[in-house]
């Protein structure tokens, strides 16, 4: 592939998460959530959104019934060609694909000859005629027509010139785009590859596309081996969401094409520099719909994508980062991120003091004192590369700049089970301020209940904290030193915490007991929020 002179060729983004993505084990839309994910592709500058099948379920009916308006992508609705003996009209499945109103209809098709035999048990030239009349029920509606040829790579592996006839009978009826789809997954990039130019070379007139699954972990490369060959409309999902193993992942495949040379210097999609920057946003809204974590090592957009820990590579990427950076964080929406941990050096402890805000000179023996400490802790247990908040609270404190909100004079939690159901209560008696409190609560388990009982009240400093929740609560269990395993074994404790404003912190706490090392992080997570708020002792 080189580099063409003068005018970009148009790459077409076809987005299938709210149909494809909707297969994936575990993953169940509501039609607000397809709403919601569907105006966000919009706002991202995709082409095609595909919102699921009419009339396949009680879901996509309703999204399709009262679909959002689309400012620039092609809502396109998803269905099945129709079945042998019955007319687009009359077919149950296909029917109610085409009263969808959409602007596109996507129908997928067999185009492997065993699967007509086995799946379908039907003459291969029927399959065929099944195909054309679909296409042609379509463009007949005034609607764009695409073609998916299901397990296209399998099929011409196996028989290359009926699968060539399935594909030719959709174009010629009138489909706008021919998608090659790899359905089993199995297809290598090389594959792919040779059968997109081949069929480029037999079919010139046709638009291709490539709809690639990952079950050999290269979705992402059969797409760009694809559009080497020839296809100009690639199909996927946001974070890799799909059956089995998942579909091409457009958060990856996006920023490869804008911003390799590569593919950038030839090919230009509908996405703009300024909307690949709110690409980590998408992929972050679409994990917070499904209420599940971010894959934080997923590229560009992972949590860790741009994360720098040994001190070697901190030091080199503080003067410059392309040192260990093939593309800037900011170019996707992400952040660099240099923690601290046993791995760290002076250069790593100097960047996380600059992120809070801590100005100081490197060789102020202080920071070789917060090494040293950094180091300890890490050894016993610790990890502050998660914990942010932790961090920055130790740092202050060695710099004499936290105050004692309040002093823990005792905590205690009790769990009773009665009628079938599991209590939790927490007890803690404070100091704050001169005065003393006890504050008593209950929780659906012991560390929700001394959350609840530590800032039931914190006298003058309850205004602060009043919007403070815990969102998440992570466990590891640690074998710190030789020979400390099971019951001798120390507990890490993350926590993380968000306020109304949208603010989200994390905090450690590291203990042979699970409800000390607990009570730890949460008390790091209220004093860090009465720090940030500006809060007096």
């Amino acid at each position: 592939m080189t580099p063409m002179s003068g005018k970009k060729e148009r790459l077409y983004i076809f987005d299938t998460t709210l149909r494809d993505g909707a297969q994936t084990q575990g993953v169940d839309f509501s039609p607000e959530d397809k709403r919601q994910i569907a105006l966000a592709l919009d706002a991202l500058g995709v082409d095609y959104v595909e919102g699921g099948w009419p009339g396949a379920n009680a879901t996509d009916t309703a999204f399709f019934a009262d679909a959002p308006k689309l400012k620039t992508a092609r809502l396109t609705a998803f269905g099945m060609t129709a079945r042998s003996g019955r007319s687009a009209a009359n077919d149950p499945a296909l029917a109610p694909v085409l009263e969808a109103n959409t602007e596109a209809v996507c129908l997928v098709g067999k185009s492997w000859d065993f699967q007509v035999d086995v799946a379908l048990e039907i003459p291969r030239a029927e399959n065929i005629d099944n195909i054309a009349r679909s296409m042609q029920a379509i463009v007949a509606k005034k609607r764009e027509a695409l073609f998916d040829a299901e397990h296209f790579f399998d099929g011409w592996k196996a028989n290359p010139d009926y699968a060539l006839a399935c594909i030719t009978a959709a174009h010629d009826a009138g489909a706008g785009w021919i998608v090659l789809c790899d359905t089993n997954g199995g297809a290598m990039p090389e594959e792919v590859y040779a059968v997109v130019s081949a069929v480029k070379a037999k079919l010139p007139g046709a638009r291709l596309g490539i709809h690639a699954h990952n079950d050999t972990g290269q979705a992402a490369a059969v797409s760009l081996a694809a559009i080497r060959g020839g296809a100009r409309q690639v199909q996927g999902t946001l974070n890799g969401l799909g059956e089995r193993c998942g579909n091409a992942d457009l958060c990856t495949l996006l920023p490869t094409l804008m911003l390799k040379p590569a593919y950038a210097e030839q090919f230009e999609t509908g996405v703009t520099p300024e909307n690949l920057a709110r690409i980590t946003q998408v992929s972050r809204l679409l994990d917070e719909i499904l209420n599940r974590a971010p894959d934080r090592y997923a590229p560009y957009v992972g949590l860790s994508a741009f994360v720098h820990k040994g001190g070697l590579h901190s030091s080199a990427v503080m003067k410059d980062p392309s040192t260990y950076e093939h593309v800037r964080p900011e170019l996707v929406g992400n952040e660099r991120i240099i923690p601290v941990s046993d791995q760290a050096g002076r250069s790593n402890v100097m960047a996380r003091l600059a992120e809070a805000g801590i100005e100081l000179d490197p060789k102020d023996p202080r920071v070789a004192r917060m090494l040293e400490d950094i180091k300890l802790r890490a050894a016993s247990g610790y990890a502050y590369d998660g914990a942010e908040a932790s961090f920055e609270l130790l740092a202050r404190r060695a710099l004499g700049q936290v105050p004692d909100y309040f002093q823990v004079r005792s905590y205690k939690v009790s769990v009773a089970r009665a009628d079938g159901a599991t209590v939790s209560e927490g007890q803690v008696k404070l100091r704050v301020a001169g005065q003393e409190f006890t504050n008593i609560a209950t929780g659906n388990g012991p560390v929700n209940a001394l959350d609840a009982a530590l800032r039931k009240d914190l006298g003058k400093y309850a205004p602060f904290i009043a919007d403070l929740r815990l969102v998440d609560y992570k466990v590891r269990i640690l074998s710190v030193g030789m020979g400390a395993t099971g019951t001798e074994a120390v507990t890490r404790v993350m926590v993380e915490s968000a306020d109304g404003q949208g603010n989200r912190w994390s905090t450690v706490g590291v203990s042979e007991n699970i409800v000390d090392a607990s009570f730890e992080a949460l008390t790091d997570s209220v004093t860090y929020k009465l720090y940030r708020e500006g809060a007096k002792a």
